[in-house]
């Protein structure tokens, strides 16, 4: 998508999408489906995983919105999206080791959409053990994930900045994410170099 469709959010599009209006609902999902996608493409490893980082964005945004509260910045909408896709993303992560697929005996019941303290209270306990986990890696490994993940910098940026070409930018976000990763698992909290 180019910065020439790029959309601008105001307080009616917002009021809109939470008052359930089927149009502005379509709009949502096309406009930022293709840029979840292209975002979402770049970082999980099958469709599957990135249709289900897609609809989860979709249902927690939407959610956020129906809550009391709701969002309360119309213009930053769409760094809203972004920051809750890139919780996605994280939770993602931390549970590629660890998914078990269902047989036809053993059926998950899906989640309750309106949540609970107690789901609030671990969300922000796996929140701080990535930031922990993070915390713990080499400030280049660190900076790399910044820029990356958080920041959404571009990789060519990102090479020049580190003096690197793309194939070693490569093997760095690997080892990056490998570090992070067993560091996530291992609970160790330990800062890096």
């Amino acid at each position: 998508m180019s910065r020439e469709q790029r959309f601008q959010f105001d307080r009616a599009y917002v009021d809109r999408l939470t008052a359930g209006d089927p149009d502005t609902e379509q709009h949502f999902t096309r406009y930022f489906g293709q840029l979840l996608t292209i975002k979402l493409r770049s970082r999980l490893r099958s469709p599957a995983l990135i249709e289900d980082a897609r609809q989860e964005t979709f249902a927690r945004v939407l959610l956020t919105l129906r809550r009391k509260g709701g969002v309360t910045s119309a213009e930053g909408f769409g760094a809203f999206v972004n920051s809750v896709c890139n919780n996605v993303l994280f939770e993602a992560y931390r549970s590629e080791g660890r998914v078990t697929p269902l047989d036809e005996d053993n059926h998950a019941e899906p989640a309750d959409p309106a949540g609970s303290a107690e789901e609030s209270v671990l969300e922000d306990e796996s929140r701080a053990r990535v930031h922990r986990a993070l915390a713990t890696l080499p400030q280049r490994e660190r900076d790399l994930i910044r820029w990356l993940f958080f920041e959404e910098r571009d990789k060519d940026e990102i090479c020049a900045e580190l003096n690197v070409d793309r194939n070693y930018l490569r093997v760095l976000l690997h080892r990056a994410k490998a570090r992070f990763r067993a560091s996530l698992a291992s609970g160790d909290e330990t800062p890096g170099a």
